[in-house]
């Protein structure tokens, strides 16, 4: 058995879930990485609604998808996560978060639990049955307890409607995400 970076794990979970002609949402655009891979997960057929707060991370992730030939099927959109309600209101198979800052970008924007509690509160009602919401957080940096109260919120959420994991190594330094 393979021990998997959360990331990894993360889009094994997906690959699982997410179909051809699904629709999915990227919460954290930052570089693009996780936007392409929800692309080539759901095809031309499907849809991705993209969101980053950044505008270089905006660019950069419509420069990936258009690398790629994927960018007709992603909307890529300038708003915060916790507006996800303005932009969707259609049912969604999954959605990703990476929490944090943007790699290569300016490490004092970050995410913040408050916003990221809101944005989850948003997709949880939008969730098609067996929907899968995977996240990302990063405990060592400066705003760390976005880990801490993000999942204290997760803790809350009726065990009957939803199933809540955690995937961390305990052993790793340099607090690696969980």
């Amino acid at each position: 058995m393979t021990l998997f970076h959360i990331l990894t794990f993360a889009q094994n979970l997906l690959k699982e879930r997410v179909q051809t002609g699904d629709i999915v949402v990227d919460c954290t655009c930052g570089n693009g990485n996780d936007t392409l891979f929800l692309a080539q997960l759901v095809g031309k057929s499907g849809k991705v609604y993209g969101f980053d707060i950044q505008q270089q991370a905006i660019e950069k992730t419509k420069e990936l998808l258009k690398e790629h030939q994927l960018l007709d099927q992603v909307k890529c959109i300038q708003d915060s996560h916790e507006h996800i309600t303005q932009w969707i209101n259609e049912p969604i198979t999954a959605a990703m978060f990476n929490l944090g800052y943007l790699p290569g970008g300016d490490k004092k924007i970050t995410t913040h639990y408050d916003t990221t509690i809101k944005a989850i509160e948003g997709l949880l009602p939008l969730l098609k049955v067996n929907g899968l919401i995977t996240i990302a957080l990063y405990v060592g940096h400066d705003v760390g307890n976005e880990a801490k109260e993000v999942e204290k919120f997760l803790m809350s959420l009726p065990q009957k409607q939803f199933s809540v994991l955690k995937y961390q190594f305990i052993n790793q330094v340099n607090f690696p995400p969980i």
